[in-house]
């Protein structure tokens, strides 16, 4: 664990190799930085990326555990997250081991969204990457602690960006997720998109056996590295956009069908 400025503690994973390396900032789900977090960060590190979690939810005073077992919530404010995600950049490029012109960020759940604010208000972000967060029902709507639109973020978006999606996930819709992609197509962006069969909210964590989905799991870490090696290398050329859409739902698909899991 290390400290961002006075507040934002950070679960942070440097890899064995020397010299300069790519950077990914890896943000927690709505439970704050737990072991699930930790583990893929230390994940990012033996890939050879140096892996970072920031603490989001540094503000809160209220019950840690309550928080850690989904008994309370903490609303993100835009304005918040944006200060936190840049000075988890500037923390970044002071260190020695990271290549400061070659710096992702993932969010998840929750953090979905943190993810593409901070890719929309930072030029120096070289990738994005969503997993299951951003374009819930609910967060196509603004609101005081959210008045970007998605929009307005997606329209601003300087970087190739991967969306992660599930089938039967209960807080996005598939025709949430094609939404988005219009945006993304609108604005002529660069992204990938895969949405994944049968796979319900959380799929990714395996601390949850309700939710984890294996198979899905595996292939999405795969991919999400791919999609790192081509942006964070400089595989892309910056003067074509690239769009993939990869999708498995069923003809029967019913999105009022879905539940949530633990």
């Amino acid at each position: 664990m290390v400290r961002i400025g006075s507040r934002i503690s950070a679960f942070r994973s440097l890899p064995k190799v020397k010299g300069k390396r790519p950077a990914v900032i890896f943000l927690h789900e709505r439970y704050g930085v737990q072991q699930h977090t930790k583990d893929l960060t230390f994940k990012l590190a033996q890939a050879g990326y140096v892996g970072l979690a920031p603490d989001l939810l540094s503000r809160f005073t209220g019950d840690r555990k309550a928080l850690e077992r989904g008994e309370a919530r903490v609303e993100l404010r835009d304005d918040e997250v944006v200060n936190d995600l840049s000075e988890s950049i500037d923390y970044l490029k002071g260190l020695q081991a990271v290549d400061a012109s070659r710096i992702g960020v993932v969010g998840v759940c929750q953090t979905g969204r943190s993810s593409l604010l901070c890719a929309a208000h930072r030029r120096d972000v070289s990738t994005c990457v969503v997993i299951y967060g951003a374009v819930g029902t609910r967060e196509w709507e603004t609101n005081d602690l959210g008045p970007q639109s998605i929009s307005s973020l997606v329209e601003r978006l300087t970087c190739p960006l991967l969306g992660i999606f599930g089938e039967a996930d209960h807080l996005i819709s598939v025709d949430d997720v094609l939404r988005f992609r219009g945006l993304l197509e609108q604005y002529g962006k660069t992204y990938h998109i895969r949405l994944y069969r049968d796979a319900p909210h959380g799929w990714l964590n395996d601390t949850m056996p309700g939710r984890y989905r294996k198979e899905a799991a595996q292939d999405a870490w795969r991919l999400l590295l791919e999609f790192l090696g081509k942006t964070l290398k400089g595989q892309l050329d910056g003067d074509r956009v690239y769009s993939t859409f990869e999708s498995d739902v069923s003809t029967n698909y019913d999105y009022k069908k879905n539940v949530r899991l633990e």
